[in-house]
C-alpha cells in the first residue's frame, strides 16, 4: 500500500501541475474548472521558561508557514485536489517541501437534498472541529490551536493520511448532516513522534498500519449551532534497528472527541472534549501498557467589528486519569511528573486588515508541559511547570 500511495499523490501533483497548461489551452470552458490559492505566515514566539518552535525562550522567528492548493474539476463528477507546503516549527518541522493532501473525489450522488462519493490518496482526517482547516492561518481560531487536542509537535501526523474515505452530506431547510469514514495508513514522519512514544530517540523506525477514522457533523439553523462526533483507532507499528533491544511492537492509539459550538451574530462560543487511549504491546523490554486520558477546551471569541476579534479560550489536557498529576509516572522514569499534564489560559486578537491580510497576538500562561516537544526540550529536568508563551503572527492569503 505504501507504493500505490506515493504514486497517488505523486500522480495528482503532476496532473494538477499541468492543469494550468490545460486551461490555456481550452480556454474559458476549462479555466473556471481550476481554483488556485496559496497562504504564507510569519510568526514570533516568546517564552519566559521553555521553547516552544525554536529557541524561544530568546524569541524565535522559526514558525513559518507557506503553501499553494489546487482544485481541478476535469468532469462533473470527478476532482483532484492538491496542497504543498514548507513549514518551519522549530525542531518539531523542518521547512521541506512535502504534499499536506493530494487526493481523487468522485461524486457518487449529487442532488439538491444530498450528495457523497470517495476520496482516494493522502486526505485530510476527519478529526473534531479544526483539523480540516488547521494549515491556513487564517481559518484557524487562533495563532496555535487549542494544544490538548490539535497537538502542533505532532501535526502532520495528525493532519492528513494516505488511504480510501467515504463521506455524504444531506441538508434540508432547518439541518444539515455531515458523515465521513476513513481507511487509512497514518503519516509518521514527524520529528517528534518517536520521543513522544518512546520518551527518547529509537534506533528503528515507527510505520502507519491499517487505521480508521469516522466523523458525524449535525448543523442547525445555518451553522448557529453545530455538534459533532469522532472516533478513531490509529495503529503504528516499530521495525527494529539493526542493533536495538526494542522488539516489533505495536502502538494503538484511540480517540473519542465530542465537539459543540454555538455561534450568535457577534460572538461564538465553542467546546470540545476527548478521551484518548494509548496502548503499547509486544515492545519487548518495554513493558505492555495503556492508559486514558482527557482533553477539554472551551473557547469564546467575540467580534468587536468585521475587522477585529477577540479570543478567551481555557485548555487542560492530562495524559493519565488515573495519574492526574503525573506523580507514579515521575517516579518510574525520573522525568517530571508536571510534564504529564498541562493547562492554559489564552488570550488573543485578530486583526483583518483586509480580505487577505491578517494580524494577530495572543497570551498563553501554562502550568504543566504535557505538550512540550522533547526535541526541542532535551532535559526534561532543565523544564520549568509554570511558564508563559507570547505570541505575534502576520499572514497572507490569496
Amino acid at each position: 500500500m505504501t507504493a500505490i500511495r506515493t504514486a497517488l499523490y505523486h500522480c495528482a501533483a503532476i496532473t494538477l501541475a499541468g492543469a494550468v497548461a490545460v486551461c490555456r489551452a481550452d480556454g474559458q470552458d476549462q479555466a473556471h474548472r481550476l481554483q488556485i490559492h496559496g497562504f504564507a505566515a510569519q510568526s514570533f514566539l516568546k517564552t519566559d521558561n521553555n521553547n516552544f518552535f525554536g529557541d524561544s525562550e530568546d524569541g524565535s522567528w522559526e514558525f513559518q508557514e507557506l503553501g499553494l492548493n489546487a482544485l481541478w474539476r476535469p468532469a462533473a463528477r470527478l476532482k483532484l485536489a492538491l496542497q504543498v507546503v514548507a513549514r518551519d516549527a522549530g525542531e518539531t518541522d523542518d521547512g521541506d517541501l512535502r504534499v499536506d493532501y493530494g487526493f481523487i473525489d468522485y461524486t457518487l450522488l449529487n442532488s439538491q437534498a444530498h450528495s457523497g462519493g470517495l476520496r482516494l490518496g493522502r486526505v485530510v482526517n476527519p478529526f473534531g472541529f479544526y483539523n480540516d482547516t488547521r494549515d491556513i492561518a487564517a481559518t484557524r481560531p487562533s495563532i496555535l490551536l487549542p494544544q490538548s487536542i490539535y497537538f502542533d509537535v505532532n501535526r502532520n501526523f495528525a493532519l492528513s493520511s494516505d488511504g480510501l474515505h467515504v463521506y455524504y452530506e444531506r441538508g434540508n431547510d432547518n439541518a444539515d448532516y455531515t458523515f465521513q469514514f476513513g481507511v487509512f495508513e497514518p503519516r509518521t514522519e514527524d520529528p517528534d513522534f518517536e520521543p513522544a512514544i518512546f520518551f527518547q530517540q529509537v534506533p528503528g523506525r515507527l510505520d502507519g498500519a491499517t487505521s480508521w477514522m469516522g466523523r458525524f457533523i449535525y448543523e442547525y439553523d445555518f451553522g448557529r449551532v453545530r455538534l459533532g462526533f469522532t472516533a478513531s483507532e490509529v495503529n503504528v507499528d516499530y521495525e527494529p534497528g539493526q542493533v536495538d533491544v526494542i522488539s516489533p511492537g505495536e502502538f494503538h492509539f484511540r480517540p473519542y472527541i465530542l465537539s459543540a459550538q454555538y455561534n450568535a451574530e457577534d460572538w461564538s462560543l465553542t467546546a470540545e472534549v476527548a478521551s484518548r487511549t494509548s496502548e503499547l504491546e509486544d515492545f519487548g523490554v518495554l513493558p505492555d501498557t495503556d492508559f486514558t486520558g482527557t482533553s477539554y477546551f472551551v473557547q469564546g471569541t467575540y467580534r468587536l467589528s468585521p475587522q477585529w476579534e477577540l479570543l478567551l479560550r481555557y485548555d487542560e489536557l492530562i495524559w493519565n486519569n488515573d495519574d492526574k498529576d503525573g506523580r507514579e509516572f515521575a517516579a518510574a522514569t525520573g522525568l517530571p511528573h508536571y510534564s504529564r499534564f498541562a493547562k492554559d489560559w489564552t488570550l488573543g486578537v485578530r486583526w483583518d486588515i483586509n480580505r487577505h491580510f491578517m494580524l494577530r497576538a495572543e497570551w498563553h500562561k501554562v502550568d504543566g508541559t504535557g505538550w512540550l516537544s522533547m526535541l526541542e526540550n532535551p532535559i526534561p529536568a532543565d523544564t520549568k511547570r509554570h511558564w508563559d508563551l507570547f505570541a505575534v503572527s502576520a499572514s497572507v492569503r490569496f
